[in-house]
């Protein structure tokens, strides 16, 4: 028993260690993503794109990387612009370079992974964009596009976002940047639950699973010379570990932390990076968008595409010399979290900027809240007893005397 209270206060500590490290890198992430979306009309986002030429695919990349956020918002606005005329490659280039090219997310990987993790996110999105494009193009008479179209149209609402706003106005007036706030508190209001989960999850896996479990789950983990077997097999642990997961790509990025602590390679562990898109909730999504028969190709793609990048990333890497040294880093559990450093400097300015931030937006539109369907509220139970989870955890010095 005291064994296991003891593993309880090491998960609650790592658990919140590790967002106290990122809470500043998701800070920054989302109030630059937040400016970008209150700045950047969605309506220009919207032209151009309804052939799979290298324009229309260069555009979608780059509208999703000014429009980066969470996978189930940029679900929503992919099936607004392939509802509206957009081409399947260019609406998928879109979903790709907004769930992988995203700023916030570069960020928190750089904290827990360190630069060529960075590096293979960037350059994996765009190989994953090109990948996709060549895939699509080999198979698209497969897909049937037009049901699909016809069903995300029947989907699609009149969201306003025809309207092009006047953004030098909205730059230096009190309204725009009380938009920029509002966007700032919802883009957390669509993650905190996934957050809370992934940081509590990476917890318990850091404290409580064997390195054993891992070796089994990854063939070849902890080796430094794993075969092109082995390395393949892990790029296919890695999607399949995420799959059965409501987490999102910002709570996976603990838990790949975990993992690569393990001794799971860098293409296994980019492959469970890029996996946001072929979660079980995101599949459920874009079968209601598009029906099933779309869904289940969308995912096959994707699957194809994220296995093939991550081994590129890994031998690419591994000819530049640049792949990561394993072990070379700080154990998960073995960190240093909380010090009067750079860290907590940084944490304050992004709590009190958000506190200013929830304040506007409270005033002006009441609570953030409501919503979602089943999914969401499993999310929401769970969240709570995570919380509940974390607060008992982390108190257990005032309650047990041996973890004082």
């Amino acid at each position: 028993m005291d064994a296991f209270l003891t593993h309880w206060h090491t998960a609650a500590r790592t658990s919140l260690g590790l967002f106290w490290m990122a809470f500043w890198a998701f800070g920054l992430g989302y109030l630059l993503s937040s400016i970008i979306q209150v700045f950047v009309s969605r309506e220009r986002m919207r032209r151009s794109m309804g052939r799979a030429d290298a324009r229309s695919v260069g555009l979608g990349t780059v509208f999703g990387f000014l429009s980066s956020s969470c996978s189930f918002a940029a679900l929503a606005t992919t099936r607004s612009l392939f509802a509206k005329g957009a081409g399947l490659v260019p609406a998928l280039a879109f979903l790709l370079a907004s769930t992988n090219l995203v700023i916030e997310l570069g960020i928190v990987i750089g904290v827990f992974l360190g630069w060529q993790f960075v590096v293979g996110e960037y350059v994996g999105g765009l190989l994953l964009i090109l990948l996709m494009w060549l895939v699509v193009r080999l198979t698209q008479r497969y897909a049937p596009v037009a049901t699909a179209r016809e069903r995300a149209r029947a989907e699609e609402g009149d969201d306003g976002s025809d309207a092009v706003p006047d953004w030098r106005r909205l730059l230096v007036s009190r309204d725009g940047w009380r938009q920029v706030a509002s966007r700032y508190v919802m883009e957390w209001h669509m993650v905190w639950k996934d957050v809370t989960i992934g940081f509590t999850v990476a917890g318990i896996i850091a404290a409580f699973v064997p390195t054993a479990f891992f070796a089994a789950l990854f063939p070849g983990a902890g080796s430094a010379d794993a075969g092109f077997t082995d390395l393949l097999l892990q790029t296919l642990a890695g999607p399949l570990a995420a799959f059965f997961t409501f987490i999102g790509s910002m709570g996976n990025i603990p838990l790949a932390a975990v993992l690569y602590d393990n001794g799971v390679s860098f293409a296994g562990i980019m492959a469970f990076i890029f996996s946001d898109l072929v979660v079980l909730p995101v599949l459920r999504i874009q079968a209601r968008y598009y029906g099933w028969p779309m869904a289940l190709y969308i995912l096959g793609v994707f699957l194809l595409i994220l296995v093939a990048t991550a081994l590129l990333l890994h031998y690419g890497f591994a000819f530049a010399g640049m792949l990561p040294q394993m072990g070379a880093a700080e154990t998960v559990t073995g960190r240093t979290f909380f010090a009067l450093d750079y860290t907590a400097v940084l944490n304050g300015l992004f709590l009190l900027a958000s506190g200013v931030f929830l304040s506007w937006h409270w005033l002006r539109h009441g609570p953030p809240g409501g919503g979602g369907g089943l999914s969401e509220h499993i999310l929401y139970a769970l969240a709570l007893l995570a919380l509940l989870w974390l607060a008992l955890g982390a108190s257990m010095p005032l309650w047990s005397p041996d973890l004082a």
